[in-house]
């Protein structure tokens, strides 16, 4: 499957400045593959080192301090020669300090090396942060990318035309098909292969299944056996809190008494390591938009739609006859969307309940208010509300129609949603 994230990738190679690159991304978003992918493509040989439980490289680690031998050594490991600009030097599951200061001084010492860091855990690039290292986050395939997958490429450039220029893309009926199959199968690769290969949800379901399997095996980095138990609850729970008529999360449903203080390390750990994407209440549209923001008040998205579906319980044909439930995932796929381009979630609620599901602090310091429509749903005020109420004059809704402008606000379908980064 191609993934925009090789073109980074290749800006990295040619960048004679390049520092070792630590990829970061929640589990089973394809993040081996690809970097496997691009040292296949790009560089003579790759050595690849796991680094989970990896007694001989910790015996390295702690026996040799000099770069040199270090190389000559790992090159022994792997079994693969590794050369100076010819070889990509990959380190997989990377949670060790002592690692990473070596590789940090190895990009220093020795910058004709090309090396790659991965890790599942976000929290990482915190405990790893530091000038001599390059990040890139990788989520799981956007609908452009799911497009290239099923070899619909054509159909991304009508939709990017049509996006720019603001004109009806005329194959919209059938970009909204292919959509809500990529709702149902989500933006993991190995569900998204499984989609393409077999149409039957009950095979797609079981590598639903799976992958929720090894994200529960993630929680045991939490150090804390209670800390476990309740980020299982809260991750479990989420789908529940998203399918009420107000999404905010409450500690009440997992629990009779549970309190907030009970959950917050459990709750930062699954928003932190991208198992959810947190968006935060905002008392006022202002910038920044985080100096309103209200830390009690959240929602927690599914950081995929294959995974929601799967644990929502769904079948096909209850997604495309309820359309209460297929917005609910129409909204998580925006939200997805939104962090997809590297910006923070916040909503904005007023007293009055008017609700706003998404406002955007685009790096221009502009605040954005993104709405979805319903058709199936009586008019909504709350976004002309809010508008006249701080003064904002440019909006965004998605909707189930075609593309088209009306007062000012731009009208967009939810499968041109990978089109975000460049309408903010």
């Amino acid at each position: 499957m191609e993934r925009k994230i090789m073109y980074d990738f290749r800006r990295w190679r040619q960048d004679n400045n390049h520092k070792p690159l630590l990829v970061y991304g929640a589990k089973q978003v394809g993040k081996t593959y690809s970097v496997l992918e691009f040292g296949e493509k790009e560089f003579k040989t790759t050595a690849y080192i796991d680094c989970d439980n990896n007694l001989e490289l910790q015996d390295i680690l702690r026996r040799e301090k000099n770069i040199d031998k270090i190389l000559v050594k790992l090159s022994v490991l792997v079994g693969e020669p590794i050369l100076k600009q010819d070889t990509l030097i990959v380190f997989d599951n990377v949670n060790d300090q002592e690692l990473v200061s070596m590789i940090k001084r190895l990009g220093k010492e020795a910058p004709e090396y090309y090396v790659i860091l991965i890790t599942s855990l976000k929290e990482n690039v915190l405990k790893f942060k530091g000038e001599e290292l390059q990040y890139k986050y990788m989520t799981g395939l956007d609908f452009e990318e799911y497009l290239k997958a099923i070899n619909q490429s054509q159909l991304i450039d009508f939709i990017k035309a049509s996006c720019k220029n603001n004109k009806p893309m005329p194959f919209h009926n059938l970009a909204m098909d292919y959509y809500d199959n990529y709702i149902m199968s989500g933006g993991l690769p190995e569900a998204v292969k499984q989609s393409i290969e077999n149409p039957n949800t009950l095979y797609l379901n079981l590598v639903h299944g799976k992958i929720l399997d090894s994200y529960q095996k993630e929680l045991l980095h939490l150090t804390n056996l209670i800390d476990i138990t309740r980020a299982k609850e809260a991750f479990d729970i989420s789908p529940y809190q998203l399918m009420k008529p107000n999404r905010k999360f409450q500690y009440g449903l997992m629990k009779s008494g549970s309190r907030s203080k009970e959950y917050e390390n459990a709750i930062e750990f699954l928003s932190g390591n991208s198992f959810v994407n947190r968006a935060y209440k905002v008392s006022a549209i202002s910038v920044p938009l985080s100096k309103n923001k209200e830390k009690d008040s959240f929602k927690l998205y599914a950081s995929d739609t294959g995974l929601l579906f799967h644990m929502m319980h769904l079948n096909k044909i209850k997604y495309l006859s309820d359309d209460r439930l297929r917005y609910i995932l129409y909204e998580n796929s925006i939200a997805n969307s939104i962090v997809g381009c590297g910006y923070s979630l916040y909503y904005y609620q007023s007293e009055g309940k008017a609700e706003v599901p998404f406002i955007v602090q685009t790096r221009t310091g502009k605040t954005l208010p993104i709405e979805l429509v319903n058709k199936n749903v009586s008019k909504s005020k709350a976004l002309t509300l809010v508008m006249n109420k701080f003064n904002l004059t440019e909006a965004i809704r998605f909707t189930e129609e075609n593309f088209h402008t009306k007062k000012g606000i731009k009208y967009i379908p939810f499968y041109a949603s990978f089109c975000l980064k460049d309408l903010l």
